[in-house]
C-alpha cells in the first residue's frame, strides 16, 4: 500500500448546542464554570451571545491568543453556525499547541433557535 503524501489532519473536538447546554447548566448548579468564547463581531455578540461568553473577535484572536487557556478544562469557542469558530481553533491548534478547545456546531443561531438562555450587551 502506498503512503500518502498529505499530511495527516487533526480532527476537531466539537460539541452541539444540547451537549454545550447540559454542560453549561451542570457548571452553573454546582458553582462551577464553563468556559466560552465568542469569536463573532462586537454587533453580533450585543445583540445576543451565550450567557458568561468572552468576546474575542476572530481577526484578534492572533494577539489575543493568551486569553484563550491552553490547557485543563475544555473552552467552548462559538461563533454564529461554527465556521469562524472553527477557524480560530485550526488557528490555535496549530500555531500554540492548544488541545482543550472544543468547536461549538450550529454556534449562536442553534443555541437561540434552540430556546436557550441568551444575554444581550447594554
Amino acid at each position: 500500500m502506498e503512503k500518502s503524501w498529505l499530511p495527516r489532519r487533526k480532527v476537531m473536538k466539537c460539541i452541539d448546542v444540547n451537549a454545550l447546554h447540559d454542560q453549561w447548566l451542570h457548571a452553573k448548579e454546582n458553582g462551577g464554570s464553563c468556559t466560552i468564547i465568542d469569536v463573532r463581531g462586537v454587533q453580533e455578540y450585543a445583540q445576543g451571545h451565550l450567557p458568561s461568553a468572552t468576546l474575542i473577535v476572530l481577526h484578534t484572536v492572533p494577539m489575543r491568543s493568551d486569553e484563550f487557556p491552553s490547557s485543563g478544562e475544555a473552552v467552548y469557542v462559538v461563533c454564529r453556525s461554527g465556521m469562524r469558530s472553527s477557524q480560530a481553533i485550526e488557528f490555535l491548534e496549530q500555531n500554540y499547541g492548544h488541545q482543550n478547545l472544543v468547536n461549538v456546531t450550529g454556534g449562536v443561531k442553534a443555541w437561540m433557535e434552540a430556546g436557550y438562555p441568551v444575554e444581550q450587551a447594554l
